[in-house]
């Protein structure tokens, strides 16, 4: 949790004219600086969440995916748009049931099951945006866009990356701006372990879209490949098993690029935030990259 954070009044007063008069609040944010995320309570004892987005962006990507993407994961699968409002960059939902699987003491059998699930509502959520004009160009241009991206933060970096490592990570940059064309899909963008929801009638569902866009398919998968699935390779199988399909030799050696990206990203963030946890999950990727054990 964050430092309590109060309700402001206006939020409030807007909320109560979509759902009803609001019983109790309560802060639910993440313990970052820019989270600002709400529990309401009517006293019937519904419960919604109140989300205002750092930037416009996020909240025009959430909103979004909640009008027109996550409804194919279905009921109790993801949250349900009650109201949005620009002027606030706030958005107001259903409450999805669960935690996140990585704060519940789950069997190894139970955390299987929730990332098999996972994959499969990605796999709805991937095939539900509709993918033509713009949407078509932005997913076939989010690698390159990558790319640009990682020379901006190889720059940044400085002395945090060795020689060698900065050559390695410019020459798989380089190898991405060359792969061919991909599976494009519409991601959540933010699919991680914290992002999943886990109930107690043993139902998997995704929360917070608002990295969501239209991409190739394979860059949902990044953080788990940085992540959970470094450590848990049961995990990988789970969520492909669910999603229907392994990634193709293509997918798998940009999947390998993007970590190399996503490395360099969190090696700049990191150190610049004052966030100890991101900065090791930056450079264990690195070093897995560098002794040739990423896959």
């Amino acid at each position: 949790m964050s430092d309590s954070r109060e309700l402001p009044p206006t939020l409030r007063a807007w909320a109560e004219r979509e759902i009803g008069h609001v019983g109790a609040v309560r802060d639910a944010s993440y313990p970052r600086e820019k989270s600002r995320v709400w529990e309401l309570v009517r006293p019937d004892g519904c419960r919604f969440n109140l989300k205002v987005a750092p930037r416009p962006l996020m909240y025009e990507r959430e909103t979004f995916a909640l009008r027109h993407a996550a409804p194919a994961l279905g009921a109790g699968r993801a949250p349900q748009l009650r109201a949005s409002s620009a002027e606030h960059l706030a958005l107001l939902t259903t409450a999805v049931p669960g935690l996140p699987v990585n704060e519940l003491p789950l069997t190894p059998a139970e955390e299987y099951e929730a990332h098999r699930q996972g994959g499969v509502l990605l796999a709805r959520l991937h095939a539900a945006g509709e993918l033509s004009g713009h949407r078509r160009t932005e997913a076939e241009q989010a690698l390159h866009a990558a790319v640009d991206r990682a020379d901006k933060h190889l720059d940044q970096a400085g002395d945090r990356l060795t020689a060698h490592e900065r050559r390695l990570v410019r020459t798989l940059a380089d190898q991405l701006r060359l792969v061919g064309p991909l599976p494009l899909a519409f991601i959540h963008g933010d699919a991680w372990p914290r992002n999943l929801l886990w109930s107690g009638a043993r139902k998997a569902a995704w929360v917070d879209f608002d990295r969501s866009r239209f991409a190739p398919a394979v860059q949902e998968f990044v953080l788990s490949a940085c992540g959970v699935w470094a450590d848990r390779p049961a995990l990988r199988t789970a969520c492909l098993r669910g999603y229907g399909r392994d990634l193709t030799p293509e997918e798998q050696h940009a999947l390998k690029c993007l970590a190399a990206l996503d490395a360099v990203s969190r090696l700049t963030w990191g150190p610049d935030n004052n966030d100890p946890l991101v900065t090791a999950r930056g450079r264990r990727t690195l070093d897995r990259l560098t002794a040739g054990v990423f896959a």
